[in-house]
């Protein structure tokens, strides 16, 4: 009886776990949709912003990394994963 007790508990806490990832893989999914779409944005109103006042130096990138290694890859391109 113990062991058929303590087979249900593991399986319930697998199915739990099994629903608590799903979540998580749903939440990181957007978080990485929202990070790309800001992404877009930025470089979307930077552009403009340059175009506005073509006299104002350009930004430097960060200094964690070299200059051009940073690109822009649009949405259309990031293909989803099944």
């Amino acid at each position: 009886m113990l062991l058929w007790v303590t087979a249900i508990v593991a399986l319930l806490l697998a199915a739990a776990a099994w629903y608590r990832a799903g979540r998580l893989a749903r939440k990181l999914e957007a978080l990485n949709q929202s990070y790309w779409e800001l992404r877009y944005d930025f470089t979307r109103l930077r552009s403009q912003v340059s175009r506005l006042d073509p006299e104002t130096e350009q930004a430097e990138p960060p200094a964690a990394m070299p200059p051009g290694t940073m690109a822009f890859v649009p949405l259309a391109s990031i293909k989803k994963k099944d």
